[in-house]
């Protein structure tokens, strides 16, 4: 009972939230390495309101813009494109992204070299300097990876909707756990299909699929019914479900690409990351149902100088959360209402 009162009431703040699934937008800096001393540049800054952010890059002092910058629009971003040049190479030299402070985006960042080598960095608004420092190591690789796979499922309110549903549904912890790793082995699989180009799919179908999946359990959680195969067997779902869910991932993970002398390592680094992410998603879950359940007993139990003339004993006895149980179809018809918009959004997007 705690544990489905907690996942409610988190499903509902997500619900209210402004972020998208899967519409992970920072802005993008591509340097393609073009001649010993010479690099594509491709600076992309996503819209926000209609409106071009005043997101601005700083080379060093010794970095030449080779070529005139041309801009463009295209779709929701803003898109210049230059070539910059420096004698050696930009190793050891400094970006600067300014304006970066004030706003809540950030910037991805992508060095790729003739050799093949790639470089990954991530500017926020507390880090808004990036030191170009060659190829990165493998722990490097390892770490940057990790960490973006954790951000993009936390920062992913569509991926976090669906296993709070899962968890709603599956309602005790053998069951989660066997309903959540049927998610995560699926979503594994097409996650490294993807990534490795073995398997192509449109993104933009996909999402919106991704967003009708949470429409499907919402309904099924404001049924009556519970005896349907949904609620009988969760891990046929999860891992059906799952499937699309991996190419979501793969999506966020073609924005920054793989390095290709540590394609495997990479691509390991970032699954666990994701795993990882929601991993720490369900432990806050459980945990916060597991002390609300310890309060509870505390109030079940007599203890000795009670002033039970304050307190009756049927409330002493009574679940503090028992109230909970009437949200439950509601929360399931709001989560339902505000993803059936996701999909219709999503369905315009690549139908138009």
């Amino acid at each position: 009972m705690a544990l489905r009162s907690i996942t409610a009431m988190l499903l509902i703040m997500l619900s209210f939230s402004n972020a998208r699934a899967d519409e992970y937008s920072p802005a993008f800096l591509e340097l393609v390495q073009t001649a010993n001393d010479e690099f594509g540049v491709l600076w992309k800054v996503p819209a926000i309101g209609g409106l071009r952010p005043n997101l601005y890059l700083r080379f060093a002092a010794d970095v030449e813009i080779a070529t005139p910058v041309r801009g463009s629009m295209v779709g929701a971003d803003f898109i210049e494109r230059f070539n910059i040049r420096r004698d050696g190479g930009l190793a050891g030299t400094e970006i600067v992204v300014q304006g970066l402070t004030g706003l809540s985006t950030d910037v991805l960042v992508r060095i790729e070299r003739l050799d093949g080598s790639t470089e990954i960095a991530r500017l926020t608004a507390t880090k808004p300097t990036f030191v170009v420092q060659g190829s990165l190591t493998r722990i490097e690789v390892a770490s940057t990876y990790t960490l973006f796979g954790i951000e993009h499922i936390l920062e992913g309110v569509d991926h976090l909707l669906f296993v709070a549903c899962l968890i709603f549904i599956a309602g005790t912890g053998r069951r989660i756990l066997i309903t959540i790793s049927g998610f995560t082995l699926a979503h594994s699989i097409t996650l490294t299909l993807a990534a490795l180009d073995l398997v192509r799919l449109p993104i933009p179908p996909i999402e919106a699929a991704i967003a009708l999946s949470i429409v499907f359990l919402a309904r099924e959680i404001a049924l009556e019914r519970r005896d349907t195969l949904t609620w009988r067997y969760p891990i046929t779902v999860s891992a059906s479900f799952g499937l699309l869910h991996g190419f979501g991932f793969a999506s966020a993970l073609g924005e920054i690409g793989l390095p290709q002398s540590e394609i495997p390592v990479a691509l390991l680094a970032f699954n666990l990351g994701v795993e990882t992410g929601q991993l720490l998603f369900i432990c806050a879950i459980v945990c916060c149902a597991w002390i609300i359940s310890r309060f509870i007993l505390l109030l079940q139990i007599p203890r000795e100088g009670y002033a039970t003339n304050l307190v009756t004993s049927s409330e002493v006895k009574a679940s503090p959360l028992i109230w909970l149980q009437g949200i439950e179809k509601p929360m399931a018809y709001l989560v339902g209402s505000v993803t059936i918009i996701w999909t219709i959004e999503r369905t315009l997007t690549f139908a138009s």
